[in-house]
């Protein structure tokens, strides 16, 4: 059983929301996210990404920033608070067309499992975002969940799109097309929020470390003399798997191998039929192939059958069938999360980013083919864990259009 709630959202008014919209923290540095408040001093970035302004922070500073930030903005008119309400969030790009449902999830069915993980998550990037959350008093981004088997939902949802008009309605600077749609009827509300208690499960796509944030701020709510129903719950925008797109997520490393090229090319013979292509870029077409590039020659990587293992949800994997065949073996990549000779491209970049990557400050780049929901799902359902950098998710949500605050 799942709960998911209405809330009383804050919200930029909808002639500020283009200028307040913004992608997540986490995807970009702090001089990148300069750039792009330059000259808008709405941008969710300026409470985000308080590391812009608050040069050599002592203590919390960082923290204190971005919550008077939020308040003032509030106070200021910015955002506009709502009673309670659940939306619909589309967003629209070259890939894919999704819409989800704006609300609020249980800490505790966090907790519990019922609302399932695919990622380990990092201490001191959980800790940033616990200290976002308390000094804000709010959970200023969704955490972006998916659902399975909810056929209802997702037809009352395209029905309901296809009759309302938008509360917001705009293309951001990547092209990404978002809509907003509030549903503010006590009624349907209760048909909707009704209709997910049916469900198992959901799944979080992306949002690992806020929602263990959110989590940890609910539990230490629930001992402290502050404890109050909204601590309880945080914002998500939880979508039907279905409509999800996700992109391959590349590796670029350094070769400290040591190996020749025969050696190792004979060591990759052992498990992979090897393709020398003639092609300046290769982008694989099904599970178990690869691109490689290597000495500036692209090169298609077919896995042998002896060595597919599909039984199990996580060997099966292609970014594990990569880490426990070549990374770790062979460069001795064993923790790729924290080893600095490798990096991760997204597939947003394009396949002809590992060209550059390759040219310029790495040796070897592998292209790899998409993991798919399916396989998420099933890891997550097996309370496994997918490698790191697993996932990349288009579009990305916006942070700063709906604010839920906890206090």
């Amino acid at each position: 059983m799942v709960t998911v709630r209405a809330f009383r959202a804050y919200r930029p008014t909808e002639q500020l929301v283009t200028k307040v919209a913004a992608l997540p923290y986490d995807v970009m540095t702090t001089e990148e996210a300069k750039e792009i408040v330059k000259d808008n001093p709405y941008s969710f970035l300026h409470i985000d990404k308080p590391e812009m302004h608050v040069q050599n922070p002592k203590g919390d500073e960082l923290y204190a920033f971005a919550g008077d930030t939020l308040n003032r903005m509030i106070e200021e008119g910015v955002f506009v608070q709502d009673e309670p309400c659940l939306y619909i969030y589309g967003l629209s790009n070259a890939y894919t067309t999704q819409y989800g449902i704006v609300c609020c999830v249980s800490a505790k069915e966090y907790d519990k499992g019922i609302i399932k993980k695919h990622e380990n998550t990092r201490t001191d990037k959980e800790e940033d975002r616990i200290k976002h959350v308390t000094y804000c008093a709010a959970h200023t981004g969704p955490i972006f969940l998916a659902y399975k088997n909810l056929e209802r939902v997702t037809k009352w949802m395209m029905d309901y799109v296809s009759s309302h008009i938008a509360l917001y309605n705009f293309v951001s600077e990547d092209g990404v097309r978002h809509q907003v749609f509030k549903v503010d009827n006590p009624d349907i509300i209760k048909d909707i929020t009704g209709a997910f208690s049916e469900a198992e499960a959901l799944y979080i796509a992306d949002g690992h470390h806020r929602a263990a944030a959110a989590a940890a701020v609910a539990r230490a709510s629930q001992v402290s003399a502050t404890t109050n129903t909204e601590a309880e719950y945080f914002l998500a925008t939880v979508f039907p798997k279905d409509q999800l797109h996700i992109m391959d997520y590349n590796r670029v490393l350094k070769d400290e191998s040591g190996l020749s090229e025969t050696l190792f090319f004979a060591e990759l013979h052992k498990i992979f039929e090897i393709e020398l292509l003639d092609a300046l870029a290769y982008k694989p077409e099904a599970k178990h192939c690869f691109g490689m590039r290597y000495h500036k020659n692209w090169y298609k990587l077919t896995l042998k059958d002896a060595y597919i293992n599909d039984a199990d949800p996580v060997a099966s994997l292609d970014v594990s069938v990569l880490q426990n065949y070549i990374l770790e073996p062979l460069f001795k990549i064993s923790n790729p999360k924290s080893d600095k000779r490798i990096d991760f491209v997204g597939g947003i970049r394009g396949v002809e980013e590992l060209n550059r990557r390759t040219d310029e400050d790495m040796d070897v780049a592998f292209s790899l083919y998409p993991t798919s929901m399916d396989e998420l799902i099933r890891v997550a359902d097996a309370n496994e864990l997918m490698p790191p950098k697993s996932t990349w998710f288009e579009p990305k949500l916006r942070s700063g259009i709906f604010i839920h605050k906890i206090t």
